[in-house]
């Protein structure tokens, strides 16, 4: 599985954590930014650019970090295909994936420890969406996705 891995200015030193620590257990990461600590960016690129790679790329998934995850997380919704979850713990990322299917993990780094971060993604990325009921609910946000698309 490819991960594509991108955090703006807040989130930059657990970025390079959780890079370092998942390209160590064999994981293939794709830094997507930033690439400069201490320099404000704009997380909406960032997210933009980890969305459209998720929804391009087969067999993908994406992790975000900013200070809180919620600009990150309505930015990286904005793009067809995307599901960004926010989660500050494993029991919400265990969750994202079993009922929601999430293909993007937001995290922020104000709420999640460097002590905890690891174990967060490495649950989420091991979940699998359990499909049966959940499954109608995404089809349904999927309908809602086309719609709008539809309409522009």
């Amino acid at each position: 599985m490819k991960i594509f891995v991108g955090a703006d200015h807040r989130g930059f030193a657990l970025k390079k954590d959780v890079i370092d620590f998942f390209r160590a257990q064999g994981h293939t990461l794709v830094d997507m930014g930033t690439h400069e600590e201490g320099i404000s960016c704009d997380y909406p690129k960032i997210a933009l650019e980890v969305a459209e790679q998720v929804v391009q790329t087969i067999n993908s998934r994406g992790i975000l970090i900013c200070m809180t995850g919620i600009g990150h997380t309505i930015a990286a919704n904005k793009v067809p295909g995307a599901y960004a979850a926010l989660c500050y713990n494993k029991e919400a990322a265990v969750l994202s994936r079993q009922h929601n299917n999430s293909n993007i993990l937001v995290l922020g780094s104000k709420f999640v420890g460097q002590d905890s971060i690891t174990e967060i993604i490495d649950v989420w990325l091991k979940t699998e969406f359990e499909a049966g009921r959940h499954l109608r609910r995404v089809e349904q946000i999927k309908s809602i996705e086309k719609k709008f698309l539809k309409e522009q």
